[in-house]
């Protein structure tokens, strides 16, 4: 028994750290893998799941930018402190401010309206058609942005504030901050960098958050099985994390965001059926 939902385990780890990063949603095929391949632990600890499962992938964006996010460098002299990883630290701050604000306030109320299969399936297909319309504008002009170091404050609080749209369930966070910064005259090299950079403060916040509600408030209590089942899982997403992002950068060098926008209105399609046809 054990075995098999260590599987399980590891098969929705993967789904976490695929989508986690692509702009699909990963809320969406969360919801759609625990419909087919439900672990068997408790409500409590399949919210831990969810939420503890993001540090993994968070883990991944850390070790792979560990040198461009890493302020402390150390030359012959000695070690100093880096003013440009200074300066990127302080724009990403600058632009997860909306979405944290918003998230703390309005967490609990956002999960209780918007967190069913016609939210997300909805945001799913919206956002894949912005994804192709705003493709197809952009292949015809110049980006005044090409690295996340010349982005200012100003464009980052921009930024920043798309990423609050990612907040409804079915958006997907790198999608609405791609889009946002696509829209800004941001390259899609530097917006899905930027992305992965602000999912450092976001996702580890809204963890810490939810993970100390559900210890504190809730009094959720885990057995060994769950610790064992939540640990696996996190570390596949990790792993497959390692391995996507480095996909995708290498992806978005060559390729437009245009196949992510299809895939999500067929997806977002699938989802209705699915609801309206055997789910309610």
């Amino acid at each position: 028994m054990i075995f098999l939902e260590i599987l399980k385990a590891i098969f929705i780890g993967i789904v976490q750290g695929i989508t986690e990063w692509l702009p699909v949603s990963s809320t969406g095929h969360m919801i759609i893998a625990n419909e087919f391949v439900r672990l068997d632990i408790s409500d409590g600890a399949w919210e831990l799941f969810e939420v503890v499962t993001q540090l993994g992938s968070i883990l991944a964006v850390i070790i792979l930018f560990f040198n461009k996010l890493n302020p402390i460098k150390k030359s012959s002299a000695g070690f100093y402190v880096e003013n440009k990883t200074v300066k990127l630290w302080k724009r990403v701050i600058i632009a997860v401010i909306p979405a944290a604000v918003v998230g703390v306030l309005l967490d609990d109320w956002l999960d209780s309206k918007f967190y069913n299969f016609v939210v997300v399936a909805i945001a799913l297909i919206v956002y894949g058609i912005a994804f192709i319309v705003i493709e197809r504008i952009n292949s015809k002009k110049e980006f005044k942005y090409t690295s996340v170091d010349q982005l200012d404050g100003k464009t980052s609080f921009k930024i920043g504030l798309f990423q609050v749209l990612s907040l409804i369930p079915g958006t997907s966070r790198s999608g609405s901050t791609i889009i946002g910064a696509s829209l800004i005259g941001v390259n899609r090299t530097a917006a899905a960098e930027f992305s992965f950079f602000l999912a450092i403060p976001v996702m580890a916040g809204a963890t810490l958050l939810k993970a100390t509600k559900a210890v504190f408030i809730d009094d959720i209590s885990l057995n060994a099985q769950e610790i064992l089942i939540i640990f696996v899982g996190t570390l596949t997403a990790f792993l497959v994390s390692l391995a996507v992002i480095k996909l995708l950068m290498n992806f978005v060098k060559k390729h437009t965001f245009e196949s992510f926008g299809w895939y999500r209105i067929i997806f977002g399609a699938v989802l209705l059926i699915y609801y309206y046809y055997f789910a309610r």
